[in-house]
């Protein structure tokens, strides 16, 4: 019993366990192949949840978000951004990797449009699609307000929130919720104000909430900069947004 327990113990702390509970989906950018997660309950139809992972791509807290996602009643699907043979192996490469689809936003677009076109594959209903986002993942759930990408609403989870300021502000009628860390040193005061005038000018239907004592990747189990109580309550946040506009 105790070895039982300890061997569960392992696999959910080394992501085994997530896997065996999503399924690989296999899709393509032209020549370039991407491997994605789908939950379990695929096929059904059900509102669906795209997940955006962070810099390094899919990691366990994506995988962990789409298995709590199916609990809720639905469908998660976990992009691959950077596609088979591109995943970054350290934080010089992710920032290199991550920095070239911030600046190429239109090929960021793409890449999430296309995941979008898998979770509509795998039951998801068209109407009812939302996506949520870590860190650079963060990004590209704005990024899909900002291309009016066809989902009802985005989380961005302590994403990157700016953009570049020659690029113009356009309306924006998908919902938006910005999880944001208090202490996150990659946010500069210039940066959320910026995203405050964007929102507005694209009379956006909008939400910020900040955290207190919480620097960047406050809600990655695995990060010193993990938070418990503030993630609890952003998950929490998170789930009450999703039910809002897909229930």
């Amino acid at each position: 019993m105790i070895r039982t327990l300890l061997l569960s113990a392992f696999l959910m702390s080394s992501g085994t366990f997530f896997s065996q509970n999503l399924k690989p989906v296999s899709y393509k950018d032209g020549s370039q192949k991407l491997n994605g997660l789908i939950t379990s309950n695929a096929g059904k139809k059900l509102p669906g949840v795209l997940i955006l992972p962070a810099w390094k791509g899919i990691d366990d807290e994506a995988r962990t978000a789409a298995t709590e996602l199916e609990k809720q009643g639905y469908i998660a699907f976990v992009a691959d951004i950077y596609g088979e043979g591109n995943i970054p192996k350290d934080n010089e490469s992710a920032a290199k990797t991550s920095g070239y689809y911030k600046k190429n936003y239109e090929a960021y677009q793409k890449r999430i449009s296309l995941a979008l076109e898998e979770l509509k594959k795998n039951g998801a209903v068209p109407e009812k699609i939302a996506v949520i986002g870590y860190c650079f993942g963060g990004t590209g759930a704005l990024e899909s307000a900002r291309g009016s990408l066809p989902v009802v609403g985005v989380v961005s989870i302590h994403g990157s929130i700016g953009k570049d300021q020659s690029r113009t502000n356009g309306p924006i009628s998908t919902k938006i919720l910005v999880e944001n860390p208090a202490d996150d040193k990659s946010v500069t005061p210039e940066d959320y104000n910026n995203l405050i005038k964007e929102m507005n000018e694209g009379n956006a239907d909008w939400q910020i909430i900040t955290y207190a004592h919480s620097k960047h990747t406050f809600t990655d189990p695995k990060s010193p900069d993990y938070n418990p109580v503030m993630a609890k309550r952003a998950w929490n946040h998170t789930l009450m947004f999703l039910k809002e506009i897909l229930k």
